[in-house]
């Protein structure tokens, strides 16, 4: 099974969010910093969990950024996927309570899948934190070089995005996509 991930934030290129990039690169550059000094666990056991609750987030407008995204590549659209929804909000949640940004917070990609009976499947994860709305984490995702290379990855055909807020922590918001063959 071939899972990749990744975890980076980056500026975005395309002139339609070029200004949502602009504000997003001047509000995350101090937390950039301070991801390069966060310890290098799974999960921060120095406080109990914190509450979080799912973001409100359109999946349609995911849904269209991405497949359009992907077209405009010369690639195959991507569908929303009702397993992978439920798959990338529980992520998503998982990072908010633990107030740490890891694809491995609940368990490896590979583990997660297994559990939703798609060990075999072919599958991206893009993870995030600090975004506001669907469209900047877009945007932030679609220049990270290792981000872009899971939007792009051809085997891709469903998805599912999801994001919790957790105020009062590092980023107070988390994000996951999942995509799958």
């Amino acid at each position: 099974m071939k899972t990749i991930a990744r975890e980076k934030r980056a500026s975005c290129r395309d002139e339609a969010t070029r200004p949502v990039a602009i504000l997003v690169a001047s509000a995350f550059a101090a937390a950039l910093a301070g991801c390069a000094l966060a310890p290098k666990t799974t999960q921060q056991a120095a406080h109990p969990p914190i509450a979080a609750k799912p973001l409100d987030v359109d999946p349609a407008t995911a849904e269209r950024l991405i497949s359009s995204y992907r077209m405009a590549h010369g690639l195959t659209p991507v569908r929303l996927d009702p397993r992978l929804q439920a798959f990338a909000r529980d992520q998503a949640e998982a990072m908010a309570r633990a107030d740490h940004l890891s694809h491995e917070i609940a368990a490896p990609l590979a583990a997660r899948l297994a559990k939703i009976n798609l060990a075999k499947a072919t599958a991206v994860e893009n993870v995030s934190a600090g975004y506001a709305t669907t469209p900047a984490v877009f945007a932030g995702w679609c220049h990270s070089p290792g981000h872009d290379a899971n939007l792009r990855d051809p085997a891709m055909r469903r998805m599912g995005i999801g994001a919790a807020e957790a105020p009062g922590t590092r980023y107070r918001t988390y994000w996951a996509l999942v995509m799958t063959d």
